[in-house]
C-alpha cells in the first residue's frame, strides 16, 4: 500500500524514538518529488509531503497547484519509488483574520484536501492573538477558540477515519520592540491543556523558537545562515508539556538555511518530532532553472522585482523572498523544463534530503512505524 498514512499513527508510532520526521513543501513537482521520495526510500525514512494555505488551496495557491492536483502529483510520482510511510499534510491552515469568511474559506479549503486524501492537518491561527489580554489564557482565546472549531470540522469531515493534528501558538518569525517574540512554556501549557479541556488533542504543536520562513538575509541584504533557532526555549517548552502530562512534540518550521552540523548536535531530537524544509527545494529549482533555462530565470527575476518589491531591499533580497510568488505565473515554463534540468532538481533534492534525513536521526525509522502499525 502506497497511499499515504494517518498522521496520528505516524506520529504516535515515533514519539520516543528519538528522531526528527523530515517534512518537505515541493513548491515545484518536477523532479524535486522524485528525488524526496526516492532518498526517503533508500533510508528507510518516514516522510512528510505538505504545502500550506498560501501555496496551495481551492482557489490556486502561489505554486499554481490545488490540494487536488498536489495530491494527484506527488502519488503519481510515488507510484513509481514506491515508498509506503508518509504523510500527505495540509501545512500552515493559516486562520489570518478569524471573520466568519475567512473561517469559511479555510473550511472549503478543508474539504478540498480531504477529498483530495490529505491525512494529517495543521491549523495555525497563531495571529489571532489579543494583546489587551490580561492572563495568557485571555491573550490566547482568540487562537483556542478557532483552533477548536477548525479541529472540530476536520473531525467531522473525516467521518470517523484517523487523521494528525498540528496546532500552533505563537506566530513563526514575528518580532516585537526586542527582536523575535518567542512562545513561553506558560503559553504552550495554557494552549495545549486549553484544546485537550474540548477533546482537541494535537501530537504536534508549531512554536514561535526563533526561526523565520524562507531565505534569511542580513541587514545588507546579504544571505546568511539560519542559525536563530532558540534551542534551550524548545527544550523548555517540550519539558513544560510533558510535566504537564501533555503528550505532544514540536513541530519545528523554518529549517532552510540551518547548518546541518548545528541540526546533527543540537537539536533536541524527541523533543522535535518534525522538521519542516521548504525553501531549499526551491532553491534547488531556481539554481537549476539558471543554469539550463537561463532566459526563463531572468524573466523569474524580473517579475518578482517589478511585481513583488520590498521596500528599501537589494533586489537579491527581493527575488530570494519573493519568487515564490512567480511559481504560478511561470508554472507552465517551469513545469515544461528540460530533461537535463529536471535530472540535476532531482539529483540535488534526492542528495539534500538524504542529508536532512541522516541529520534527523531518522534513517531506518519507517520500519518502527510499519512494526507498529503491524502490531
Amino acid at each position: 500500500m502506497l497511499e499515504p498514512l494517518p498522521g496520528n499513527r505516524v506520529y504516535r508510532a515515533l514519539m520516543d524514538q528519538r528522531c526528527i520526521v523530515l517534512a518537505c513543501n515541493p513548491r515545484v513537482i518536477p523532479g524535486v518529488a522524485h528525488g524526496i521520495f526516492r532518498a526517503a526510500k533508500e533510508l528507510d525514512a518516514p516522510l512528510i509531503m505538505e504545502l500550506a494555505r498560501t501555496e496551495c488551496n481551492q482557489h490556486v495557491g502561489y505554486t499554481g497547484l490545488t490540494p487536488a492536483e498536489f495530491s494527484r502529483r506527488l502519488n503519481e510520482v510515488n507510484e513509481e519509488v514506491g515508498h509506503n510511510v508518509w504523510v500527505l499534510h495540509a501545512d500552515h491552515i493559516g486562520v489570518k483574520t478569524g471573520t466568519r469568511d475567512d473561517i469559511a474559506d479555510v473550511k472549503e479549503m478543508i474539504g478540498h484536501q480531504i477529498a483530495a486524501g490529505y491525512t494529517s492537518f495543521a491549523i495555525d491561527a497563531s495571529h489571532l492573538f489579543d494583546f489587551d489580554g490580561g492572563t495568557v489564557a485571555e491573550e490566547l482565546a482568540p487562537n483556542i477558540k478557532a483552533t477548536i472549531e477548525i479541529a472540530g470540522f476536520i473531525r467531522m469531515r473525516m467521518s470517523g477515519r484517523e487523521f494528525g493534528l498540528e496546532c500552533e501558538v505563537g506566530e513563526i518569525g514575528r518580532t516585537g520592540d526586542e527582536g523575535m517574540v518567542l512562545t513561553t512554556p506558560e503559553e504552550a501549557t495554557t494552549f495545549i491543556g486549553a484544546l485537550g479541556e474540548a477533546g482537541v488533542h494535537p501530537q504536534l504543536l508549531a512554536i514561535a523558537n526563533g526561526s523565520t520562513h524562507g531565505n534569511v538575509y542580513d541587514a545588507e541584504g546579504n544571505p546568511i545562515a539560519q542559525v536563530t533557532i532558540d534551542i534551550e526555549r524548545t527544550k523548555a517548552v517540550a519539558r513544560a508539556l510533558r510535566e504537564a502530562g501533555h503528550d505532544v512534540r514540536i513541530a519545528q518550521h523554518g529549517i532552510t538555511g540551518t547548518p546541518l552540523d548545528l541540526i546533527r548536535e543540537r537539536f533536541p531530537r524527541g523533543d522535535i518530532l518534525k522538521g519542516n524544509v521548504a525553501t531549499l527545494y526551491q532553491n534547488i529549482v531556481l539554481d537549476a532553472i539558471k543554469e539550463h533555462h537561463n532566459d526563463l530565470w531572468w524573466d523569474m527575476r524580473n517579475w518578482t522585482i517589478a511585481e513583488k518589491p520590498i521596500a528599501g531591499k537589494r533586489p537579491e533580497e527581493v527575488f530570494g523572498k519573493n519568487v515564490k510568488f512567480a511559481l504560478k505565473e511561470f508554472f507552465d515554463e517551469i513545469y515544461a523544463m528540460g530533461e537535463a534540468c529536471e535530472a540535476r532538481v532531482e539529483r540535488e533534492c534526492h542528495r539534500a534530503t538524504m542529508d536532512h534525513i541522516l541529520a534527523f536521526g531518522s534513517a531506518g525509522k519507517a520500519a518502527v512505524v510499519r512494526e507498529r502499525l503491524d502490531g
